[in-house]
């Protein structure tokens, strides 16, 4: 009798509707909760257990009715906010959140399989070996084996029909003697085939072998060349290393003798490392907006610049440090010796810094932090040598890594 009168009075205010299925969830559910507060009410002990156990089958199809209904809303919701829909989006959000709290948990976001592949792998986890899935993937589509297939039909000759040869000696433009191992990551991106020619051991064999020299002729403990280049400790070639500092420093007196200046300096040093074990380093007070275009080139003209070659060097400890020579650029004479008003110098400076390697923040190999500096001045005429060590102290500023796309913007030789 309860459950009827239930029944009428939900059915004479308009509550379930055959359209609305949220409604019809709400009912299920006050159905479930008011049987199960009429088992205490029950007669005898048979008919006790036999409602308690029909409650106890509907409150889980009612549950089970629930969370199926919060997972429709809340794949709904994901489809809406991957179109790009955010606001209908967060309205499904919040309606399947509101029958099932944690229904973001309780969702398994496996694909159904796909009728037409028999062969398709599963592509529900993560597939540990995408190159050779993407060799097979090639040799089940076409027995040529071609690196790619033109989307349209073409009247002129498609960059499928070059060999994998003379694609990979293009991809070795690509990545230049600059090293633009970035540029090669973004290609791959382009297809599958570009993917396979990518990942080509021999491109990343050059480009370890040029970072490190004959250091790097095992493998271990890595597992590929592309894993050593992108995990053992480098300096980076395609920006430059920043250091800024700034202290205040203690002017003149006025004439009256009635307030003394104080000025702020600040200044930069740059350093900026080539593939070849080349390096410059620029000390000057100009901003890197103005300084940073004109060490693209090894060739640059500005004053005061020091050119000289590092390596790297890795202790037992782990620690890379990189070690820097550098002394000014040579200017060749202009006049015959015997012409000369100055006779050339007698000594010869050297300035020699030691680094260390390490990263920060999302970047990796971004910082340079200072373990030595010193002068070396070599007396020409005697061979005598003086060393004058530098305190590392305030005044030197850590390096940081700045990318700078102008510097691998053009391929002058294959790498």
């Amino acid at each position: 009798f309860f459950l009827l009168q239930a029944e009428s009075i939900i059915n004479s205010r308009g509550i379930v509707e055959d359209h609305d299925e949220d409604n019809e969830v709400e009912l299920n559910v006050f159905r479930a909760q008011w049987m199960s507060e009429l088992k205490p009410n029950s007669g005898s002990n048979g008919g006790n257990r036999g409602l308690s156990s029909r409650a106890a089958d509907l409150r889980r199809k009612q549950e089970l009715a629930r969370e199926e209904k919060a997972r429709e809303l809340f794949l709904k919701a994901v489809e809406e906010e991957e179109n790009g829909a955010v606001y209908e989006a967060i309205k499904y959000y919040r309606r399947a959140m509101q029958i099932v709290p944690d229904i973001e948990f309780k969702i398994n976001y496996s694909r159904s399989p796909d009728p037409d592949g028999g062969n398709e792998k599963d592509m529900d986890g993560e597939i540990e070996d995408l190159l050779a899935y993407f060799h097979q993937q090639l040799i089940l589509q076409d027995n040529s084996l071609k690196i790619c297939v033109p989307e349209v039909e073409m009247t002129q000759m498609h960059i499928s029909a070059l060999p994998p040869e003379v694609l990979i000696y293009i991809f070795r433009w690509v990545v230049s003697s600059d090293l633009d191992l970035r540029a090669l990551e973004q290609l791959s991106l382009v297809c599958r085939g570009f993917y396979i020619c990518a990942r080509d051991p021999e491109i990343w064999r050059l480009a370890c072998l040029r970072v490190w020299g004959r250091s790097c002729t095992k493998l271990v403990p890595f597992n590929s060349w592309r894993e050593m280049f992108l995990e053992r400790p480098r300096v980076r070639f395609d920006g430059v290393y920043i250091s800024k500092t700034a202290y205040i420093r203690q002017g003149e007196e006025s004439l009256d003798g009635f307030y003394r200046a104080w000025h702020q300096v600040e200044y930069y040093r740059y350093l900026r490392f080539f593939p070849d074990g080349q390096v410059m380093m620029l000390t000057t007070p100009e901003d890197p907006l103005v300084t940073v275009p004109r060490l693209r080139s090894r060739n640059t003209r500005v004053e005061s610049i020091m050119c000289g070659h590092y390596r790297l060097s890795q202790d037992t400890d782990n620690q890379t440090k990189v070690f820097v020579v550098v002394s000014k650029r040579k200017e060749e004479p202009a006049t015959p010796m015997c012409y000369r008003k100055h006779p050339a110098p007698e000594t010869e400076h050297s300035f020699h810094v030691g680094l260390q390697l390490s990263s920060g923040g999302r970047q990796s190999f971004n910082k340079l932090n200072w373990i030595h500096h010193s002068c070396h001045i070599n007396y020409r005429s005697t061979g005598e040598t003086v060393v004058t060590a530098f305190d590392l102290d305030q005044m030197y500023a850590s390096f940081f890594f700045a990318r700078v796309k102008s510097y691998t913007a053009f391929s002058e030789r294959p790498l």
